[in-house]
């Protein structure tokens, strides 16, 4: 028998107990349902938190900071050495950190896969304000390579001469501004005070509108024009020995390969700094969302390994009822192979059905049920689309759910292809 001519028989001999094959093709409609939402449900969190994290900062860099080698659980006060610079660091009330100065920058920029290194600024704007509206206080950072995701306006230039902000969603209405249009475009004027108290003011164009996000602190986005502006004014008054010297850097890279990026930071550590990327920094939210998911799909599998079950049960009540067709197919010359192929075909054929339409009615309703969460309870977390349905995962769903349903009918198969046609044919 053809290729052709096994498929079309085996789609006629499904349907011969159209109930019987109905509620098997439901049983596994189940699993294929839930196994395409619960990937529709991680591919949509896996692309918000990708884009929130483009949104911090750039995947193709390293945070670096210099490891205090002396400092442990119980090892005592340190010796005080004068070479040693330390500055106020982030944690709990009295933490420091080891101060990079520029030959520290140098040694990093020496590591073979760097591209460029340049020094993370720490910003203390007082305020901003548009047009006499008030004043407000804002946290600044400098681009960095990150990539904003903006609800209006253009990124940032950094090649500019012209001071430019990106400022987050919530600052627009406070500022005076009827909406993010009238924003753009817009002058603000940011307050900084220098080491002796002095107020300085800088006038920075309003280049975008950020989106409320997840991961970000709320702050505003500067270009490098305006951070270095705000830097001078912020430096000015300040003893010289404090004005080359910086808590963090970041370092550039053009690789995407995970050995050399280990690499990288194998010979940085050598040379006695630590560098982290933005993955090694949220890579613990990714795998637990990711364990989630797995957990999740593991009882869809398992709802479609009973459906599997269901699978057997149909076809072989079919060899049984079909004993005498199988014995007079095998008497006028049907091999034991195209018997095989036969009865397998209807299984996965079996299984196609049923996962094309559990597939998709959960493309449907996921995606109407994503609609109205975005709309609802999740509206304040721009771009978020909970259920995101991608062709490759779907595709391989339904090609999961026929490989079960292949390997469940090999056992009504294979006993239908060793049938004898003598002992067939009298079966009544």
């Amino acid at each position: 028998m053809k290729p052709l001519e096994t498929l079309k028989t085996a789609i006629t001999n499904s349907f011969r107990s159209k109930l019987r094959t109905t509620l098997t093709i439901l049983a596994i409609f189940v699993g294929a349902f839930t196994l395409t939402i619960t990937n529709g449900l991680g591919t949509g969190i896996s692309e918000y938190i990708d884009a929130q994290v483009a949104a911090v900062g750039p995947g193709n860099a390293f945070t670096i900071t210099k490891t205090d080698t002396n400092a442990g659980a119980g090892s005592g006060p340190q010796k005080y050495d004068p070479e040693v610079k330390v500055l106020a660091a982030g944690g709990r009330p009295g933490s420091t950190q080891l101060a990079l100065n520029p030959s520290d920058l140098d040694k990093v920029a020496s590591v073979a896969g760097i591209t460029g290194v340049s020094p993370v600024t720490r910003l203390s704007p007082s305020y901003i304000e548009w047009n006499n509206n008030g004043k407000y206080q804002l946290s600044v950072s400098p681009l960095a390579g990150a990539q904003p995701q903006l609800d209006a306006g253009t990124g940032l230039d950094d090649t500019a001469k012209q001071a430019q902000i990106i400022l987050p969603a919530p600052y627009i209405v406070p500022l005076g501004f009827s909406g993010n249009a009238q924003a753009i475009g817009q002058e603000a004027t940011i307050g900084i005070q220098d080491a002796t108290g002095a107020m300085h003011t800088i006038t920075a164009r309003i280049n975008g509108v950020e989106q409320s996000a997840l991961l970000g602190g709320g702050g505003a986005f500067a270009n490098k024009a305006l951070t270095a502006a705000l830097a001078d004014a912020q430096g000015i008054g300040a003893p010289a020995s404090t004005k080359d010297v910086w808590t963090a850097a970041t370092a550039t890279f053009d690789t995407t390969s995970p050995d050399r990026i280990n690499d990288m930071k194998s010979r940085l550590a050598d040379a006695g700094y630590t560098a982290q990327t933005l993955e090694d920094r949220i890579g613990t939210v990714k795998t637990v969302i990711s364990g989630i998911i797995g957990v999740l799909n593991a009882f869809a599998v398992i709802a479609l390994v009973a459906a599997g079950f269901g699978i057997v049960n149909t076809l072989l009540m079919s060899v049984q009822e079909r004993t005498r067709e199988i014995g007079l197919m095998k008497a006028m010359g049907m091999g034991s192979g195209s018997v095989f192929a036969l009865f397998s075909t209807e299984a996965a054929f079996i299984g196609l059905l049923g996962s094309m339409i559990g597939s998709t009615a959960a493309i449907g309703l996921g995606t109407a049920v994503s609609g109205a969460l975005a709309r609802g309870p999740l509206s304040d977390l721009a771009g978020l689309q909970i259920l995101s349905f991608a062709p490759g995962p779907v595709a391989g769903v339904i090609l999961l759910v026929m490989a079960i349903a292949f390997i469940a009918g090999t056992l009504p198969a294979w006993r239908a292809a060793r049938q004898n046609p003598i002992d067939s044919l009298r079966y009544e």
